[in-house]
């Protein structure tokens, strides 16, 4: 009996130590690679511009500058998955919008939208030591942006075309961010 509550005693101290280990607080490459992909996918491509912007929506396409130069750092810095945190977020607030696109695979974009909200909440720790001297200039540029992709949005009342457009913009941001700030995202067996 004395054996077998060591025995008990023992595993459960050892599954305590295990679940207790720090989790890596960082954004995971995979989730932001799927992230780009759903919201690239999430339209039927017939008559898309480039298989990127519908031919209807033409006109409406308006340009609206990426602040590259909020992840462009020399070397890797504290900041850059910061930034990332952030953009994820500021996704995330866009797309709390109640006006989303009908026309879009609604499955793909509940997809979307959950991922972008697991990665903001599994990564909240690392907002906890924020490296002040760039990081509040970094967070001035990405609000600029996605305040003008808001009003973007807002000028053309939630249109489709208008959601494209933001689509186009954040698929670019997220493109940006896999090709030159992966050294910033946790990558399982990345071969």
């Amino acid at each position: 009996m004395t054996l077998q509550t060591v025995t008990w005693m023992s595993a459960f101290l050892c599954l305590a130590q295990v679940c207790s280990m720090p989790m890596p607080c960082q954004l995971q490459g995979q989730l932001v690679r799927i992230t780009h992909n759903l919201l690239r996918d999430m339209v039927h491509l017939l008559n898309y511009f480039w298989g990127h912007f519908p031919l209807e929506c033409l006109q409406e396409n308006v340009f609206v500058p990426f602040p590259a130069t909020t992840f462009a750092t020399s070397g890797l810095s504290s900041s850059d998955p910061k930034a990332i945190y952030e953009t994820l977020k500021n996704i995330d607030t866009l797309f709390g919008a109640d006006d989303l696109p009908t026309k879009w695979d609604q499955r793909k974009l509940e997809n979307f939208q959950n991922i972008v909200y697991r990665q903001i909440e599994e990564s909240k720790c690392m907002m906890g030591s924020v490296d002040t001297s760039d990081y509040l200039i970094r967070t001035e540029g990405l609000k600029t942006y996605f305040g003008n992709i808001a009003a973007v949005l807002k000028e053309k009342n939630f249109s489709y075309c208008a959601w494209e457009v933001v689509r186009q913009e954040l698929l670019y941001s997220l493109q940006f961010i896999l090709e030159h700030n992966s050294d910033s995202l946790l990558w399982a067996n990345r071969t």
